[in-house]
């Protein structure tokens, strides 16, 4: 099966440039998307500099719409959505991702960060559905309903489709891996807004699913 890796980003040039260098040195990966969605800094010029195509959203859609927009560029057999902001993205670790997927064993697997940092691990030992790492078939991701508009909460809404489907999704540790936290990004008073908004996001997701 074929293989391509998206890599939703905003405003995410400090970090993407090696989460690409990593996916273009994957042996399991054919193709490497970034979706620079509706960046104001130099993501777009980051990932020009790399072989992998770069889909430019004029305005900021949200993660999902970015995923969407990513999918939708390619035809591969698996996808494998890697998050821009990174700190430790390995090979193994994608590899590790795709495995239970491309063996055949499910459609969809779900990368869970362990012996990183604290504050990341912990919140995917809680919550490992809200993982960004994640590796699912085209078909799959495909069925799952208005993932466009579903902006942070598109972890959630492929989590519970699959879930409803009879889809047994494979956890997958990802030992040193970490990722800068909204707080790092945008100082505290942002950060914590823009975890706010991320929050009501995916409470909007839970409710969009659970009223199907």
């Amino acid at each position: 099966m074929s293989v391509a890796a998206i890599v939703p980003a905003y405003n995410e040039e400090r970090t993407v440039g090696v989460v690409l260098e990593t996916l273009l040195n994957c042996p399991s990966v054919d193709e490497v998307i970034l979706v620079n969605d509706g960046s104001t800094d130099g993501t777009a010029q980051v990932g020009s500099n790399y072989p992998v195509t770069v889909v430019n959203l004029e305005v900021n859609l949200g993660k999902g719409g970015a995923m969407k927009a990513g999918a939708d560029q390619t035809d591969c057999d698996v996808l494998v959505f890697i998050d821009a902001d990174l700190v430790g993205l390995r090979t193994e670790h994608v590899e590790a991702l795709l495995q239970p997927v491309l063996s055949g064993l499910t459609e969809m697997s779900i990368g869970v960060f362990s012996d990183g940092r604290p504050s990341t691990d912990l919140a995917q030992k809680l919550a490992p559905s809200l993982s960004g790492q994640r590796a699912v078939t085209k078909a799959l991701f495909n069925q799952v309903p208005h993932l466009e508009e579903s902006r942070y909460g598109v972890e959630v809404a492929l989590t519970r489709y699959a879930e409803r489907h009879g889809v047994e999704i494979a956890k997958v540790p990802l030992p040193a891996l970490s990722q800068i936290v909204k707080e790092e990004k945008l100082g505290f008073a942002k950060g914590l807004k823009a975890r706010m908004e991320m929050y009501k996001d995916i409470i909007k997701s839970l409710a969009d699913v659970d009223g199907e």
